[in-house]
């Protein structure tokens, strides 16, 4: 059960506002990030739900158990079960289902638990008065059924788990690991079986509520780390409760960047349902709504920004180009000390085609020698350019392939004296940008955004043969893929702290 609610709460499901949720079709209009998972992706997290049932029921604290009840024969009897605890479990076969009625339907079959602790008990008549205390042993099968409800609770997808019923085939005590029992001991021995029945079930339910709980706020709160990165952070909670099929379960999610106390704002996403299919595991519906603001953000926190100097420098100029180098340029580079620096001035615009995503900006260009020579050479000017991105992520790195499809010099001038640019160096300047610039600033994005992703764990994921699909004002990204152990092992150090 844990592992299904991780799965539909995966990368999407995070940390929220107290916004209140509306319903689906509001929901939609409000949405920056979609995320679909499909039957299969339930079947490959619910293989790992018996390590997680072992959790609950080891987690579990279970009540010392008190008593007074009048039996036949020995008389009133009194008693108290304490330490109560499991010392042996097996777990057998989980199955899995999607239901229309917003409910994930659990059943584990042949849960074999051993339970131990110490029985204290008092009985007796006008004839006999016995008082002892005496080690005990429950033997147990149970089959476990969950039908946990998502809903939406101040923008976080929660898990309603009290439809939780556990069934005993077996369940046999023993005191002092006596089997063959004599008929005192039998008789109160089966008085106490019932009793025992509804504490362990009423913890046991209760436990899987308490952990449905941790599960949402450490899923919520790894997603909200994964999109998070210094000052820039994002808010993904969810605009209304998760919508579930017999075939995928489907959250819908603000996407409003954060940053410098300012969120964005979405109020029309072009989001559709029919836009996503159900042949893959997991999809993530992307929209520009939500990509441009982050782009902002990325911009007022001066991430566009890269120096180029030395040998690397003087390496990307020995690219052909096809108009001849100014003489400003070669100046620069034999100077052999010369530094180039190029920013964004001014924020990106974006947005997505079926071609691709585009992205204009002015970028400005600052070449000097390096010398506090007033009189050195230097080169300074801003560029407009509009490239067409797509991206693919493979052996666990972005893979970015920019094209242009405009540059044009704004402005520029050399010193000393500031001189303008003549016709020949501005065209020399556009194809460097294309040619040269461009696939520099990719080099370096590339490995950067692979390098934030991994530190927030993007690399621990099995991550299957994913495509990234653009179109008009929105990119999704479909996979399918292995179990991400690494968040089992984090979420059940978390639960048995």
């Amino acid at each position: 059960m844990a592992m299904l609610l991780s799965l539909s709460l995966l990368l999407g499901s995070l940390i929220g506002t107290t916004q209140s949720c509306v319903d689906q079709a509001s929901a939609h209009t409000r949405t920056g990030i979609v995320c679909r998972v499909t039957y299969p992706a339930a079947l490959v997290l619910n293989e790992k739900t018996a390590e997680v049932i072992q959790a609950v029921f080891q987690h579990a604290q279970y009540p010392d158990v008190k008593g007074k009840k009048s039996l036949p024969v020995i008389g009133r009897a009194q008693y108290n079960l304490k330490n109560l605890h499991i010392y042996n479990l097996a777990i057998g076969r989980s199955e899995v289902e999607l239901r229309e009625d917003d409910v994930v339907g659990i059943s584990i079959a042949n849960v074999s638990a051993t339970f131990q602790g110490t029985l204290r008990y008092e009985y007796g008549n006008w004839l006999i008065k016995v008082a002892q205390s005496v080690a005990f042993e429950i033997e147990t099968h149970i089959d476990l059924v969950i039908n946990p409800r998502l809903y939406c609770s101040n923008g976080k997808v929660a898990a309603d788990t009290s439809d939780c019923y556990l069934t005993f085939h077996k369940l046999t005590l023993l005191l002092q690991g006596d089997r063959d029992p004599n008929w005192l001991k039998r008789v109160f021995t089966d008085f106490l079986s019932f009793t025992i029945k509804m504490v362990v079930k009423s913890q046991i339910c209760k436990e899987i509520n308490n952990l449905a709980t941790i599960l949402a706020d450490f899923i919520q709160e790894t997603a909200e780390h994964f999109l998070s990165d210094g000052d820039i952070g994002m808010d993904v909670s969810i605009t209304s409760a998760p919508f579930i099929t017999s075939n995928y379960i489907e959250s819908y999610h603000k996407g409003l960047t954060r940053y410098n106390n300012h969120t964005a704002v979405i109020n029309a996403s072009v989001f559709s349902p029919a836009q996503l299919t159900e042949h893959r595991m997991l999809y993530f519906w992307v929209s520009d709504d939500m990509l441009g603001p982050l782009v902002t953000a990325a911009h007022q926190d001066g991430r566009f920004f890269c120096n180029v100097t030395g040998k690397e420098l003087a390496g990307l100029f020995e690219t052909d180009l096809s108009t001849p180098m100014p003489t400003l340029l070669d100046q620069l580079l034999s100077s052999g000390n010369s530094v180039l620096k190029a920013w964004s001035t001014s924020v990106p615009h974006l947005w997505t085609t079926p071609q691709g995503t585009f992205v204009r900006s002015v970028a400005a260009v600052e070449w000097t020698s390096g010398s506090d020579d007033l009189d050195a050479p230097a080169l300074y000017f801003e560029a407009e350019v509009e490239v067409v991105v797509r991206a693919d992520y493979a052996e666990k790195k972005l893979i970015l392939n920019a094209t242009a499809t405009q540059v044009s010099i704004l402005t520029g001038s050399f010193s000393p004296g500031k001189q303008q640019l003549s016709e020949g160096q501005v065209e020399y300047l556009k194809e460097a940008v294309e040619k040269i610039g461009i696939p520099k600033v990719i080099s370096y994005m590339e490995p950067g955004l692979t390098t934030v992703m991994n530190r927030q764990g993007l690399d621990l994921f099995e991550i299957i043969n994913p495509e990234v699909l653009f179109h008009q004002g929105y990119v999704i990204v479909q996979l399918d893929f292995g179990f991400p152990h690494h968040l089992l092992v984090d979420f059940l150090k978390r639960t048995l702290e």
